[in-house]
């Protein structure tokens, strides 16, 4: 994953959305205590610190250092850069102990994972009974009938950049396999659906479609996906004017479940 987001760290930190209030306090309502949260994949810490508001103590691991340079250090956070390999005995050394988590996220990361490693990491350092695992994505944005009819034609047709794993998102994670009970006061474990807005202007706009992984792969392919005649459709679509600034809208779904008493 490290090497997908390595020429991208910047994008990600002027383009993605930002996550709402609302998910993380519907997380944290499901969580018996607030003393510890692990944030997996936490790229520039943006679930991090909406955590760090919530939870005693955080900690955000990653496989990218160049993500993490752009993370915010904050008093009650710790970022740890991980392999992807590390085996159980180092999350247990430089993540948390055994059975001492009350929460572990992964926001829009889950489907880069390993998942039956992932989950034999999250039940080790999940509190027995009643630690959380919480995991969501966003899918493309939404601005209006125009723009959006332009960028379907993009996204479909950057389909062959797309890792396997993309098809999780469009998925919106609900066939995903999620062995976990549901959380206190929900009959099933999701996906549970919220919603993000971003204010942007063009410029703004297609540095987000540079940040994505399939845009990158492209470009080492010699592809460009915004060329002109694309660009131009976007502006035509946008209005005329590039400096406008629109409301662009994210939705975000979100898995969630207890670890299952023994």
């Amino acid at each position: 994953m490290a090497n997908l987001f390595l020429k991208q760290a910047k994008q990600y930190v002027a383009t993605r959305p930002v996550y709402p209030p609302e998910l993380f306090d519907f997380i944290a309502s499901k969580t018996p205590r607030r003393d510890m949260a692990w944030d997996v994949g936490t790229g520039n810490g943006q679930a991090a610190a909406s955590l760090a508001k919530l939870y005693k103590h955080v900690v955000g691991t990653d496989t990218s250092a160049q993500q993490l340079a752009y993370a915010t250090r904050l008093s009650n956070t710790r970022y740890v850069h991980t392999p992807a390999d590390l085996p159980l005995e180092g999350i247990h050394a430089t993540v948390a102990p055994p059975a001492s988590v009350d929460l572990v996220t992964v926001a829009q990361a889950f489907h880069w994972l390993d998942l039956p490693r992932f989950y034999a990491q999250a039940r080790s350092v999940l509190r027995p009974g009643h630690g959380v695992l919480a995991a969501w994505c966003y899918t493309e944005p939404r601005v209006n009938a125009a723009v959006d009819a332009v960028f379907w034609r993009l996204y479909h047709g950057s389909q062959g950049f797309w890792a396997p794993n993309r098809r999780m998102v469009d998925d919106e994670y609900r066939s995903a396999d999620f062995p976990f009970d549901p959380v206190e006061g929900e009959k099933h474990t999701g996906p549970f659906q919220f919603s993000t807005h971003r204010r942007m202007d063009l410029d703004d706009y297609l540095m987000y479609i540079t940040s994505w992984s399939a845009y990158q792969t492209a470009k080492d392919n010699g592809v460009e996906l915004l060329d002109a005649p694309t660009v131009q459709e976007f502006a035509a679509a946008w209005g005329g004017d590039a400096k406008e600034v629109k409301t662009v809208t994210y939705p975000i779904f979100l898995r969630i479940g207890k670890v299952r008493s023994e």
